[in-house]
């Protein structure tokens, strides 16, 4: 790790005084973060007067993730602002023993046993509001998907009895919380902490948020305690008596949060706050992007809509969809994975640099920004061919190997995502259920433009849903029910909006 530095790293053509390349970021960011695999494995940026350095090499950013995690900690610029709203939450805790200490309270809530025990009382959630969507009536698809993978993980994290009016306000709130949140990590330092009205209103959001999972937590609590507090003191006596059906609807209603409300070394209430903020958050955000994004895939690509629905009906057949289904929808995984390459969602995260370091032969100085981009990897050439198309065959067995490296929507190493067992569940179990209720969906709105904030979210996308599939268009070769739109070009700009 100490070995001089001797490659020269390039840096990035296009800079600016005083702003650097951050013009370049807020116009252009994907075709801006793509073009600096031209300039070398290393390539520095400058964001305002601070340089940081982007990795575009696969192996390179594997030794930041695994082999060398240790000497880059997580950290940076975006890491600090998201912190602001997190806390110390799982996704920004510094490393150390407390980030240790906290993955290992949390990792049992993540095993496939533990989210399969309420994957039906999910499927429930999400069919209910799936099916109260009012037929041939233009939808807001993003926020809909936001909506979806809310409800879904509320169930899961608090429990299938989490009071209605309390649902409803997370429900109301977080779409706000998220956008206060994006402003938050684009701003100066300085300016989120001016007295703006818009940072007051962020503030007041955040504090409502966590008095609402204040509540929550004190009913699973409650639910916790037998009984005595428990309303249905009845189900529980019936499940202590050894009924299985009863005992079985109990453990629907447990949620993924009580693993942490009885660990023998409990959380604080703070640190179970910045937990539960974190989790709701990154189920929100990048779970719904990849919905989003894939219903509009689908739109585009008809054949892979009917075998989609093809592989549904083989494993469904009449009945409703159950949690023992996903495992034999591979089809619709590589369909959702395929999503994920192409739009992110994630396209760029930071670590820093804890001394100066040796990487590739490139000279890192401690205290830098290290930069890797998801997107960046998940568009190589070299690693996926043709890739800014959607091409869900690319993951059949057999490929997985040689992609593998470039692959890093979940990330990788000690930080790897937690949650990506639960996310791969939440995404199936979405997708089946709109393909279940209904027939044939189609896009209303012109093509949606990536928009790189956070995520890789559609500018704009609304779309109607139909109870009957459509007819083909005479003398068109499309299947029912489509409406084949054109791609948006690749000089397509993202809206400044931050939505």
């Amino acid at each position: 790790m100490n070995a001089p530095a001797t490659s020269p790293t390039r840096t990035a053509p296009g800079g600016l005084p005083l702003i650097g390349h951050g013009l370049r970021l807020a116009r252009n960011p994907l075709p801006f973060i793509s073009s600096l695999r031209d300039h070398g494995p290393v390539v520095r940026i400058r964001i305002g007067p601070t340089p940081a350095y982007v990795v575009t090499d696969p192996a390179l950013t594997r030794k930041v993730l695994v082999t060398d995690a240790a000497h880059y900690a997580k950290g940076g610029k975006i890491i600090d602002a998201l912190r602001v709203f997190f806390g110390d939450g799982l996704a920004t805790i510094a490393d150390g023993d407390a980030h240790l200490r906290n993955r290992r309270l949390m990792q049992p809530m993540f095993n496939k046993a533990h989210i399969a025990d309420r994957g039906d009382a999910m499927i429930e959630q999400v069919a209910a509001t799936v099916g109260a969507w009012p037929e041939a009536r233009p939808r807001e698809v993003y926020e809909d998907m936001n909506e979806l993978t809310l409800a879904a993980f509320l169930v899961a994290l608090f429990g299938a009895d989490l009071p209605e009016h309390l649902a409803g306000e997370f429900t109301a709130l977080m779409p706000d919380i998220m956008k206060g949140t994006i402003r938050q990590t684009l701003l100066p330092p300085w300016v989120t902490r001016l007295p703006l009205p818009a940072n007051r209103a962020h503030a007041q959001r955040v504090a409502r948020l966590r008095a609402l999972i204040d509540q929550a937590i004190d009913h699973r609590a409650r639910r916790a305690a037998g009984p005595s507090a428990d309303a249905d003191a009845g189900v529980t006596a019936a499940a202590d008596a050894g009924c299985p059906h009863v005992a079985a609807a109990r453990e629907q209603q447990t949620g993924l949060f009580d693993t942490l409300l009885n660990a023998e070394d409990p959380l604080s209430r703070q640190q179970l706050q910045d937990e539960a903020i974190t989790l709701l958050t990154g189920a929100i955000e990048t779970t719904g992007t990849t919905l989003a994004w894939t219903l509009y895939e689908i739109t585009r690509h008809p054949l892979v809509e009917q075998r989609l629905r093809e592989e549904l009906a083989a494993v469904c057949a009449d009945r409703p969809l159950a949690y023992g289904d996903l495992e034999h929808l591979p089809y619709a995984r590589r369909v959702l994975q395929e999503a994920i390459r192409k739009y992110g969602p994630a396209w760029l995260v930071t670590r820093t640099a804890t001394r100066d370091l040796d990487l590739g032969g490139h000279l890192v100085p401690e205290g830098a920004d290290v930069v890797w981009s998801p997107y960046l990897h998940q568009h190589d050439p070299d690693v996926f061919t043709d890739p800014d198309s959607f091409d869900p065959d690319r993951w059949t067995p057999g490929n997985g190997p040689a992609t593998r490296g470039s692959f890093l929507a979940f990330g990788d190493g000690r930080r790897k995502c937690i949650g990506e067992n639960f996310a791969w569940a939440e995404l199936q179990i979405i997708l089946a259920t709109i393909l279940r209720t209904w027939p044939s969906f189609r896009l209303t709105s012109r093509a949606p433009r990536p928009q790189a904030v956070v995520t890789v979210k559609p500018d704009r996308m609304t779309m109607e849903f139909l109870r009957q599939p459509v007819s083909a268009r005479p003398g068109s070769d499309e299947p029912a029910g489509i409406a084949v739109v054109p791609e948006p070009g690749p000089d397509s700009k993202p809206s400044p909006s931050t939505g």
